[in-house]
């Protein structure tokens, strides 16, 4: 039993990290259209969605955008009618870009800083899974100096080198009361870091039709942190506590290809299909620093599968002042059935988005964006912990983005 738990403990924070919500919120303007931008030249969020496109830019670029999220997700144990609910806390993804090139040069240098992956869950410590987790924090955020070249009027390049440095917290009870028949209880702390890189390719073709190609490298991140237990005091000793603990957790390559299509002045209208490699994630390997016969290096399978993504939308351009936006878009789960866990309950899901764009004068923009995402009902029994029944979840994004730009 207690071998058995330390694994769990041990597994719980470095799966939370590589299932966690992989949040695609790379610009407000692109948000707004399903979160497409492969293939279409809006502003510096170029940096994220392609390399490539970045020296296309007809002007130089310095915005922030934020974006809090919302996850609402319900769980229904098998073979019962109770409803438990995760806590409606907000998570703050957020944007950063800078773009910049002299006027006459054939190429622009670009920075971004964005978070990829995160989520903020809280179960609270009182529902069925709470020996599986109570409340998890996670944040990501990748730094990517980029460089673009356009190599003629109609082709450009570009790549981005990425750096991620990535922290988390992470709580749940321990099946091991007191004598006030008080749970133990888990609190790990850890940061990770890790290195890839972002390339990309845009065209413009002779019909007006613009097309983009990207490969978003998959980024090794090593993490290290500690392990707090807190258990009844004669178990104390079987505990090392604080420990330490290490693993290396291979986060997934993104292939993109998008297009954007121009039916008339006011009209844009952009597609994105992608792929992310979650097929990497096969084994999960953990150690810890102070070794014991319940505190070994394990491995344990995963058998991950990669997820596809399909995504449109559209922006009419009302005034010169003012712009509309929306889109739609449907992605598959990663987590095939066995190993669904209440950290970020996978499933196929789509998303609605919409939003608006206000020019300021010849220099600022103010945008808007609000997704809604919809992850599908999954049954599902884990197999690290055996907890089954339903999840469904609910994801709110507003976002809001300023940028300057000359």
């Amino acid at each position: 039993m207690r071998k058995l738990l330390l694994v769990v403990l041990a597994l719980t924070p470095v799966i939370a990290f590589a299932q966690g919500f992989q949040v695609n919120l790379g610009g407000v303007k692109q948000i707004a259209m399903g979160s497409t931008g492969t293939g279409t030249l809006q502003d510096g969020a170029s940096v994220f969605f392609n390399p490539g496109a970045v020296a296309m830019l007809p002007q130089n670029y310095v915005q922030a955008g934020f974006t809090p999220l919302v996850f609402d997700s319900e769980f229904n144990p098998s073979g019962t009618n109770a409803t438990y609910r995760t806590a409606n806390k907000i998570a703050p993804p957020f944007t950063f870009y800078g773009v910049w090139g002299p006027k006459s040069a054939c190429w622009k240098f670009g920075l971004g800083v964005y978070n990829p992956f995160g989520g903020l869950t809280d179960w609270g410590n009182n529902w069925p899974g709470k020996y599986a987790l109570e409340s998890l924090n996670l944040k990501t955020f990748y730094i990517q100096p980029t460089l673009s070249v356009k190599l003629t009027e109609v082709v450009s390049i570009g790549v981005g080198f990425v750096y991620n440095r990535a922290t988390i917290n992470l709580t749940q009870a321990a099946p091991l009361a007191n004598q006030q028949g008080q749970d133990g209880q888990a609190v790990l702390n850890g940061t990770g870091k890790g290195y890839g890189w972002n390339a990309g390719i845009f065209f413009k073709t002779l019909s007006g039709v613009t097309v983009g190609i990207t490969h978003r490298s998959g980024v090794s991140t090593d993490f290290t942190g500690t392990a707090l237990f807190s258990v009844a005091p004669s178990l104390q000793s079987q505990f090392a506590s604080p420990n330490g603990f290490t693993s290396t957790v291979k986060l997934p390559s993104t292939n993109s290809i998008g297009v954007g299509i121009f039916p008339s002045p006011k009209w844009t209208l952009a597609f994105d299909a992608n792929v992310i490699g979650w097929d990497v994630f096969k084994t999960l390997s953990f150690a810890y620093t102070v070794k014991s016969p319940n505190t070994t290096e394990s491995v344990f399978p995963q058998n991950y599968q990669d997820a596809v993504s399909l995504r449109g939308g559209a922006q009419y351009q009302c005034t010169d002042k003012f712009a509309l936006r929306f889109g739609t878009g449907y992605a598959t789960a990663a987590a095939p059935d066995g190993y669904v866990s209440p950290q970020v309950p996978d499933a196929d899901r789509v998303y609605l988005t919409g939003g608006f764009g206000v020019k300021i004068n010849n220099h600022f923009n103010v945008d808007a964006s609000f997704e809604y995402e919809h992850l599908m009902a999954r049954t599902q029994t884990t197999i690290q912990t055996q907890l089954s029944g339903t999840y469904e979840t609910n994801v709110y994004i507003p976002g809001i983005a300023l940028a300057y730009h000359w």
